[in-house]
């Protein structure tokens, strides 16, 4: 009676851990996408424009990048529960005053800079805290909880965020933050970690590397559609003729080149470097770093592309899109908490690669059913397939990762994994983008060119005015803007003809992209091991 007493208090304790970290992983990933769907109220409650917003969405990510590394040092060095701690109170700090922000520097210090150190010290310590916490044979279904809850919230973020824009403020979501770390904290106490054994040192040149070449391949990547991959859009600054695009990814490659060749040194020489060269050289951890980079890569890419077509192309209001996106989440928690618990012995390298396949085969049925008559209801079995494949990756990578390396190591493979997963997500965001605005720009061109119920004029100030990209506009903005503009009726009904093509061409390219991308994955999922990790 008392072994059975004591097993369902351990299985408490273990369940108030799970939760625990999975609300931190949740609150993280919260933010971007509650944002995204309030950028213009938030833009005129804190008196700058959209791009004043998106210019703190981007630096937030730039912080996470550039700190996750040291991030997962730290973690070792002061302890994962601690690291955790303390980025929680960075964390609620940043919140509260993005809540209270009168203005977009204020905004910029809580939320882009706060919140996203407190998040490199955060998402480190809970994949070490998961290693510490929980037996092999428990991490997969623990991993697949915590990486789900950090989906989902990307899932709900827009539902969240349409809720308290349209019916309370912004700036609850933060205020309802604050509570939720406080809540964290609390829960926090239960949470076991393993006992310091020495102290090591922390490579400040090395970490300072590490952010300046991250950072500039990050930045590079977010601005590229803007700028441009490689030619240099029309009114975008070049140098040399290309891209500065290029330019900063090549600056970025350089110094992360000379922070390596600085960690190879320290770790012949028998210091203490901020990652281990060596760690590279296993097979498992770098398959499971390379999987992670193609999950967010897809995942984020689907979340910019569905998003954009349900709400500009539709017309739904960011309440509607939530709803609409919602079938993701049902699939993916089913996934990621069923397939531990009902397969444990499945292969890993098998469920990677029919996640993969059920996210390939959820774009393509987007892909087949998207056309400019199409309405809502087309995206619900794509979200389904896809939300079964991000959560049958959700639970097998994280485990596979850390098992590949003893548990002293696991807060810096932690930062490796969530560096993997922001580089994937930029790289998803911003690919998906320029794709689409590519296409869509040589489509609504094209298509202007041979509608003969265009007139010549409008067709070379279209070609003119145009050429560096059209936006992604909804109808009814495309047709305030023509009546403001003094165009005729019958031209303006033709060239939103021309326009809702356009849109379609534009989402059918970027989402053909990102189905091509969760098929080459499935070819590089042979690094990842056929027996789960024990």
């Amino acid at each position: 009676m008392s072994t059975s007493a004591a097993a369902e208090r351990a299985g408490k304790a273990a369940g108030g851990v799970l939760l625990t970290l999975s609300a931190g992983q949740f609150l993280m990933t919260l933010d971007t996408s509650v944002m995204n769907v309030a950028i213009a109220t938030v833009a005129k409650d804190v008196g700058t424009t959209v791009t004043g917003i998106q210019g703190a969405i981007t630096l937030y990510t730039l912080v996470m990048a550039m700190c996750m590394v040291p991030g997962g040092k730290i973690g070792s060095m002061i302890g994962r529960r601690r690291a955790f701690a303390i980025g929680c109170v960075v964390y609620g700090l940043g919140s509260l005053i993005t809540a209270l922000a009168p203005n977009l520097p204020i905004l910029i210090l809580g939320w882009s800079v706060l919140e996203g150190v407190g998040a490199a010290l955060i998402l480190p310590a809970i994949v070490a805290l998961v290693a510490g916490n929980f037996p092999p044979e428990g991490r997969p279904r623990a991993y697949g909880l915590v990486m789900g809850a950090g989906a989902i919230a990307v899932a709900v973020g827009p539902l969240v965020g349409g809720i308290a824009t349209t019916y309370f403020s912004w700036r609850y979501v933060f205020v309802g933050e604050v509570v939720i770390v406080a809540a964290i904290l609390l829960l926090a106490r239960r949470i076991s970690d393993a006992p310091l054994e020495t102290r090591v040192g922390f490579d400040v040149v090395g970490a300072l590397l590490n952010a300046i070449g991250l950072g500039l391949a990050v930045f590079g990547v977010l601005r590229s559609a803007e700028w441009g991959w490689v030619t240099a859009k029309a009114g975008a600054p070049s140098l040399l003729g290309l891209s500065l695009t290029v330019w900063f990814v090549l600056g970025g490659l350089l110094v992360m080149w000379l922070f390596f060749e600085r960690e190879s040194h320290i770790e012949e020489r028998g210091g203490e470097p901020l990652v281990k060269p060596s760690l590279f050289s296993n097979r498992q951890m770098t398959g499971g770093l390379l999987m992670f980079l193609f999950l967010f890569l897809v995942q984020a890419g689907l979340f910019f592309t569905i998003p954009l077509y349900l709400s500009v192309s539709l017309g739904l209001t960011a309440l509607e899109t939530g709803v609409r996106i919602l079938p993701l989440s049902i699939t993916l928690l089913i996934a990621a908490i069923g397939i531990p618990r009902f397969f444990p012995d499945a292969s890993p390298r098998r469920v990677v690669r029919l996640g993969l396949l059920a996210m390939f085969l959820g774009i393509v049925v987007l892909l087949t059913a998207i056309d400019a008559s199409a309405d809502a209801t087309i995206v619900t079995v794509p979200l389904l397939l896809a939300g079964l494949g991000i959560g049958a990756l959700a639970s097998q990578l994280g485990a596979v990762t850390v098992s590949a390396v003893p548990d002293e190591l696991s807060p810096e493979v932690g930062g490796l994994q969530n560096t993997a997963t922001n580089l994937g997500a930029a790289i998803g965001t911003a690919l998906a983008g320029s794709i689409l605005i590519g296409a869509l720009t040589t489509s609504f061109l094209q298509g202007v060119e041979q509608n003969p119920a265009i007139p010549e004029q409008v067709k070379t100030q279209a070609d003119v005015e145009l050429a560096g990209g059209v936006p992604f506009l909804s109808d009814a903005d495309l047709e305030t803007a023509l009546i403001n503009a003094g165009v005729a009726p019958d031209v303006t009904a033709a060239v939103l003809d021309v326009n809702a093509q356009a849109r379609v061409d534009g989402l059918r390219s970027a989402l053909t992209v990102l189905a091509l991308v969760a098929l080459l994955g499935v070819f590089f999922a042979r690094r990842i091991p056929t027996q789960p990790p024990r």
